[in-house]
């Protein structure tokens, strides 16, 4: 496998695909037309040396992938809701995203920080250990994590989703494979990836544990606001090993990655022939993979 440095997310019937600063959506509209945005998004931070320095280029790199996925959503979303005024939509647009992006970072806390410290602090009144009760709080903060992956694949529209998010993992694979994109190749490659944004939250649910159980607080509430406050901490770590895991095949990191590829099977579903054209749209609108299997000096990836 050979690093593309491209990345991307599924949406609704659609793919978003991203290659540096530039960015595509392509989407499957009702009428079976497939219509692609194509854009830049430079990001938060515009000093390059800043936006690179190790462990913060992963707390960018977080803002910046959650602002401009909840981004490719909404455009999805627009081709299957009723129909308003286009002006009237792009006033509320920046809003909305705003709103949105907020509301999500304070439901993921609540639901994966909050909540399982404060059902580990049930476990406190019987458990007296510091340690055995943060590995405690960390199992469940996993398998909570685990259980609304798994509880929501069953809804029909979140199967379509997960259906396009391994279109566009096969389509990745089919590239760093050395193979042409093209429908056939793509079917036959495989939906999981390392780089996945599945594998990045499981890592930061595991180095999590890790960080908590090095940091003994005594007060309740003081140690939940170091929960809080380390969050970025965590979310900085978890990118540099993801991002070390998407360029190298060292059997420790194929060895550690494997949880990550495992939960891919819950979070990826093998899509149809129609939704694998939308993906390579997506594709070939940021990436020049030709080039890329070509290589320098036409020697190959």
């Amino acid at each position: 496998m050979t690093y593309s440095g491209i990345g991307g997310q599924a949406v609704m019937e659609g793919v978003m695909m991203k290659n540096g600063e530039k960015y595509a959506v392509a989407v499957r509209k009702p009428d079976q037309e497939i219509i692609i945005k194509a854009s830049e998004y430079p990001g938060i931070i515009k000093n390059k040396i800043i936006r690179n320095l190790p462990f913060l280029r992963g707390i960018f790199s977080f803002i910046e992938s959650l602002a401009l996925g909840v981004g490719a959503l909404a455009f999805s979303a627009s081709f299957f809701e009723e129909e308003e005024s286009q002006e009237k939509n792009e006033k509320k647009e920046d809003l909305a995203m705003g709103v949105t992006v907020a509301i999500s970072v304070l439901l993921a806390v609540g639901i994966f920080i909050v909540l399982p410290y404060g059902i580990s602090l049930l476990f406190s009144k019987v458990v007296s250990s510091f340690l055995a009760t943060s590995l405690i709080e960390g199992v469940l903060r996993i398998l909570i994590f685990v259980g609304y992956v798994a509880g929501i694949s069953l809804m029909p529209d979140i199967k379509r989703v997960y259906m396009y998010h391994g279109a566009e993992h096969k389509c990745i694979n089919c590239i760093e494979s050395g193979m042409d994109l093209n429908v056939e190749n793509v079917r036959k490659s495989s939906r999981q990836h390392k780089r996945c944004g599945t594998s990045f939250l499981l890592i930061v649910m595991f180095i999590s544990i890790l960080i908590f159980m090095l940091i003994p607080v005594k007060s309740r509430l003081l140690r939940l606001l170091v929960r809080l406050l380390l969050i970025p901490v965590i979310a900085g770590i978890s990118f540099e090993f993801i991002r070390l895991a998407g360029r190298s095949e060292n059997p420790v990191i194929n060895f550690l990655s494997k949880p990550g590829l495992l939960l891919q099977k819950l979070t990826t579903r093998e899509p149809d022939d129609l939704m694998i054209e939308v993906a390579i749209a997506s594709v070939d609108a940021v990436f020049d993979w030709k080039a890329f299997l070509e290589g320098p000096k036409g020697k190959g990836p």
